[in-house]
């Protein structure tokens, strides 16, 4: 039987375990209101298309699939618009090769379900049924990273915004608008898995890609407030230019977080050593520590470096 009202005990059971760590705030649901908050509540710079796509998608009751390279703010992107929309904190599901609707859905407590059955008493509810039943939002990142069948299973639960539980024979419907669907994905990561066709036709894409030198240094400020101001700017657009050199040579792209990353590190080095402004050689030191991720990327992170600052 259809059951989402509160006093089934695997609604009871969601809000107690996940209530805690829900944060509820005023839903926002108008694009340009939303494009403000995101700037000025999560700090982030964000593509107007990309937010009015998104939200044409929701009030269609369509997931929707972002798609680009890392580090170009897909998921934290996600989770803030699902969360402003929701007007409540959004579940992140990370995919892997073995994730299954036991990890998403729900599973039963092998020794409760020894001693007393597999029922709602040992079945504990997972993060996709906490959120279709709390009424928020869930993305999942990296779809590409999960198996064909963990796909398949998503399909259902797209197409009928349902959840079917066979052991407990019961079916959890979507009950209001907050239960809405981001996907992330990387399509140029040669590892990962194909999206089906069937897939594909039930969401809608959305291209990210990395933002131009003005919108990575409007990013920068925003991240960095007035701590901007320790790095000269014709340095920061140097910094710029690095990191989009090696987004076209190094097998580790650098994306905008790493940017961000790079220019706090450079700063907390320059204060560290009671300098009034960073310099070259606090930008190639951190800059180093922060883009070098794996040896095969090492010598041309490091030839980029001081090409770049000692031109």
């Amino acid at each position: 039987m259809a059951s989402n009202v509160y006093d089934d005990p695997i609604v009871k059971k969601v809000f107690e375990i996940y209530g805690s760590v829900i944060e509820e705030y005023k839903p926002i649901r108008n694009p340009d209101l939303m494009i403000d908050y995101l700037r000025e509540k999560f700090k982030l710079l964000v593509k107007p298309r990309i937010v009015y796509i998104t939200l044409a998608a929701f009030y269609n009751n369509r997931p929707v699939l972002f798609e680009g390279p890392p580090g170009t703010g897909k998921t934290e992107i996600g989770e803030a618009i699902l969360t402003l929309w929701a007007g409540k904190s959004a579940f992140v599901l990370p995919c892997s090769e073995n994730y299954d609707e036991y990890r998403v859905i729900g599973d039963f407590h092998p020794i409760i379900a020894m001693s007393k059955g597999f029922n709602e008493e040992s079945f504990i509810p997972r993060p996709l049924l906490a959120a279709l039943i709390m009424d928020t939002g869930v993305l999942i990142d990296e779809i590409r990273r999960s198996s064909e069948e963990f796909q398949n299973m998503l399909l259902d639960i797209i197409d009928k915004r349902r959840i079917i539980v066979p052991e407990l024979k019961k079916v959890y419907r979507q009950r209001g608008t907050g239960f809405q669907i981001i996907l992330t994905s990387n399509p140029e990561d040669i590892a990962q898995n194909e999206l089906s066709d069937a897939f594909l036709r039930r969401v809608v894409r959305i291209k990210f890609s990395y933002p131009s030198l003005e919108e990575e240094i409007e990013i920068l400020k925003l991240r960095l407030e007035d701590d901007i101001n320790y790095i000269p700017l014709n340095l920061v657009k140097k910094m710029i230019e690095a990191v989009n050199s090696l987004r076209k040579t190094t097998m580790y792209k650098p994306g905008p977080s790493d940017t961000v990353s790079w220019a706090t590190l450079a700063v907390k080095i320059a204060k560290a050593k009671n300098a009034k402004r960073v310099g070259v050689k606090e930008l190639i030191e951190s800059g180093e520590a922060v883009l070098i991720k794996n040896l095969e990327d090492e010598d041309i992170v490091r030839e980029t470096l001081y090409r770049v600052f000692k031109e």
